[in-house]
């Protein structure tokens, strides 16, 4: 594609946006991961998780972290579904995790965020 194809598309999406035209942003279509109980259960998942979690996520979510650095987790009130959105796209001040950890160990933290044994 050349620069005055690029820079055409661009012009074009200032005048469709300048005139009250609607412009649609395609969502992520990605399917949500499957985290069935064999997954969450899983000893490897729930080693990569806590390895993550350790190394990265106890700095602000940890105990020795409170108060003030992230909110306290509750993961009796969340779904790992929540938790994996939450890693992989961040909230608020929290930065989204998915150019850093692959989908394997997101929906991994997720898997040690969700099992009985986490303690933050």
């Amino acid at each position: 594609m050349t620069k005055y194809a690029i820079l055409g598309g661009l012009i074009a999406g200032v005048i469709l946006i300048g005139s009250g035209a609607r412009v649609t942003v395609a969502q992520d279509a990605s399917p949500p991961p499957d985290f069935s109980e064999a997954y969450l259960s899983d000893p490897l998942n729930l080693e990569i998780g806590k390895e993550i979690w350790v190394e990265q996520c106890a700095l602000c979510h940890g105990a020795r972290a409170y108060p003030g650095k992230a909110p306290r987790l509750k993961p009796k009130r969340y779904t790992a579904d929540f938790v994996y959105r939450r890693v992989t796209k961040g909230f608020r001040a929290m930065p989204g995790w998915e150019h850093i950890y692959d989908l394997d160990e997101r929906m991994a933290v997720a898997a040690y965020v969700m099992d009985k044994s986490f303690s933050p």
